[in-house]
């Protein structure tokens, strides 16, 4: 029985075939297996596809923010400084 020295990046698999054998394979981490690769792609798809549209909308609406800061500048928009500080303070574990 010889034991090697595997250099830095790879990792060793080990997988019983038959019973009492015991096979080990060197996988490196640049090339992952394409079994589990797969399975989990074939899982993910539609994560990756809610991810995707995630990704592809605005950090926040534009027309809606304006809208909002002209109805406060016009004081159609009712606007309690406490209510709003009570809420900040409950939210970050004050009370």
């Amino acid at each position: 029985m010889a034991i090697e020295t595997k250099a830095r990046g790879q990792r060793m698999r080990i997988s019983s075939g038959t019973q009492g054998v015991v096979t080990v394979q060197t996988v490196t981490e640049t090339a992952p297996a394409e079994a589990p690769k797969a399975a989990a792609q074939a899982a993910s798809s539609p994560l990756q596809s809610a991810v995707q549209a995630l990704k592809e909308m605005p950090d926040f609406d534009h027309a809606k923010v304006a809208m909002l800061r002209d109805a406060l500048a016009k004081g159609e928009l009712p606007f309690d400084a406490g209510k709003l500080a009570g809420m900040i303070q409950r939210f970050h574990g004050g009370q």
